[in-house]
């Protein structure tokens, strides 16, 4: 399985590109210094300064500096954007193609993966290469200029220098395994989230709200430990690295203070240390510490992304089955057969077994047992979107295959369980931009519902059917089911949590479309739809 390569290790063109920007960038502060350097010189000797030839020099240095920062942020932006939405591209369309779970963790964590966790790659991205490339060059430009001008300086900043990346490395592991522990204890919290909000219904009938709200605040206080254990971390280290930092810097400045006033006469290759020498590298002191810094900085962003990196990892490592069919749109096939053969699927904890099966067009199928038997992954087998272990499903005499799954899917329709919208308009939600056909509104038992809302079917409808009762997302949810008129219509829990006027409703409009000659497969529980549908199976726990 290919692991996630570092950045910094197959770093992109714009990466290298921008990286060496920000390296020039900074070099320009030493032709500055120089200038400052030698104008203060020259006053402290009493020696006449041009100011303009020296302010424009300063400024004119000063704007080209900014304006290579810039294009240098732009590109590392650009580049690190690149990188996150490969990544999650790489996610989304694996997740959107399999049948099954992975195994890395529920959809909670698979969220949080490809949202927030990747965007923790940002920083990284963007300040560590950039920041481990200027350590490669600025210290060492800096270290030869000091040598150049006084050896007792050159020492200074070689024996506070190295305390930083040593001392940035022995920070760095504990940050790695705080980071981890809290990108674990984010991916858990979402994949708890997901749950409560899936069972968020039945959390409400056995009044066990309470209980959820004390389960959040505990996950959510754990999060909270561990991410303030990573900023313990961060802030420690910084405290410390600019202790070493603001000491050399001062150590130098006590040596030249005192070289200038005569005071100290060893340092140099046996030439007094002049003003201009003095200040000029005053000024360049704090430079040879600042990309150490920002190196140190970047450190804590490098344990963060290795910790995601890790994860996606252990992502791609998960074995998934991919899913029958491209999902590409397809004409909608003849249907004539459907047989189940001995069919047979693994799950990671049980293996379910189904009875066989034989529907021809115009049939209708009741599917009954208790919960978790397997209802919903029978139709999931039946309607292509989930591989079965064992057996085969034959459509029309011929095995479901990938030639075959998306045609097939184009015939059906699809009625879930828990109601699902876009953000768009109810008009949109239905028809997905067809016209809406009176007739199936009618059928479905939507005219009266669209008819009570405010801006009619153009209302605009959140993810979760804001506007909407229960009841009438349901009855949306079958007109958007038989809006294209499919022969067969696959249909999970029509009835559930439903009062007895809008399951009736829901009822009468599912017979109706079998009265058409359509064919329909329904999940249930409900006695009123089982004793009105000819055919019901009934599926049993198995050990």
């Amino acid at each position: 399985m290919r692991h996630p390569s570092k950045p910094q290790n197959a770093v992109s063109p714009s990466v290298r590109a921008g990286a060496a920007l920000s390296v020039l960038a900074n070099l320009i502060w030493l032709a500055q210094a120089w200038v400052i350097a030698d104008a203060l010189a020259a006053l402290l000797a009493g020696s006449a300064v041009d100011v303009w030839t020296t302010s424009l020099s300063v400024f004119g240095l000063g704007a080209v500096r900014a304006v290579l920062s810039r294009q240098a942020q732009a590109m590392l932006s650009r580049a690190a954007e690149h990188h996150i939405q490969t990544l999650r591209s790489e996610i989304v369309a694996a997740e959107t193609a399999t049948d099954q779970a992975s195994g890395f963790g529920g959809a909670g964590s698979i969220a949080a993966l490809a949202t927030e966790k990747l965007d923790a790659l940002r920083p990284y991205l963007l300040r560590y290469t950039p920041a481990r490339l200027r350590v490669a060059v600025i210290p060492l430009v800096i270290l030869g200029i000091t040598v150049w001008h006084s050896w007792a300086a050159a020492v200074v900043l070689l024996a506070a220098g190295p305390l930083i990346p040593v001392f940035m490395a022995l920070v760095g592991w504990a940050a790695k395994e705080a980071s981890a522990r809290q990108m674990v204890e984010i991916g858990s919290l979402n994949d708890l989230l997901a749950d409560r909000l899936a069972a968020l219904a039945d959390l409400t009938l056995i009044g066990a709200g309470p209980q959820v709200v004390d389960g959040f605040a505990a996950a959510s206080d754990r999060l909270r430990v561990k991410t303030m254990a990573v900023l313990r971390i961060a802030f420690l280290s910084s405290t410390v690295l600019e202790l070493f930092s603001a000491l050399g810097v001062a150590m130098i400045a006590v040596w030249v203070g005192f070289a200038l006033l005569g005071e100290i006469t060893w340092g140099t290759w046996g030439t007094p240390l002049t003003p201009f020498a003095g200040i000029y590298l005053l000024l360049l002191a704090p430079d040879f510490f600042q990309p150490l810094r920002d190196l140190a900085a970047a450190w804590h962003d490098k344990s963060a992304a290795d910790a995601v990196l890790d994860d996606v990892a252990a992502w791609r490592d998960g074995t998934r089955r991919p899913m029958l069919g491209t999902g590409a749109l397809a004409r909608p096939m003849r249907f004539q057969r459907l047989d189940l053969r001995d069919v047979t699927v693994a799950h990671a904890d049980r293996t379910l077994v189904f009875p066989d099966l034989e529907l021809r067009s115009g049939d209708s199928l009741a599917i009954t047992g208790p919960s978790g038997v397997g209802k919903t992954t029978l139709l999931r087998v039946l309607a292509g979107l989930e591989r079965p272990t064992g057996g085969a499903v034959l459509l029309n005499g011929s095995p479901i295959s990938d030639e075959l799954a998306d045609a097939w899917r184009a015939t059906l329709g699809w009625m879930p369980q828990t109601p699902r919208f876009l953000g768009r308009s109810l008009r949109h939600n239905i028809g997905f931009g067809a016209p809406l056909d009176t007739a199936v509104l009618r059928r479905a038992r939507v005219s009266p519902v669209i008819a009570a809302l405010p801006a009619k079917e153009l209302t605009l409808l959140g993810e979760t059917g804001a506007g909407l009762s229960g009841g009438e997302a349901r009855r949306v949810m079958l007109a958007r089911a038989l809006h294209r008129a499919p022969a067969v219509l696959l249909a999970d829990e029509p009835t559930a949590d439903l009062d007895a006027e809008t399951a009736r409703d829901i009822i009468d409009g599912l017979l109706a479309y079998v009265e058409d000659g359509g064919t329909l497969i329904t999940t249930t529980h409900d006695p009123r739809l089982i004793d009105r549908l000819p055919r019901m199976i009934r599926l049993e726990a198995r050990s």
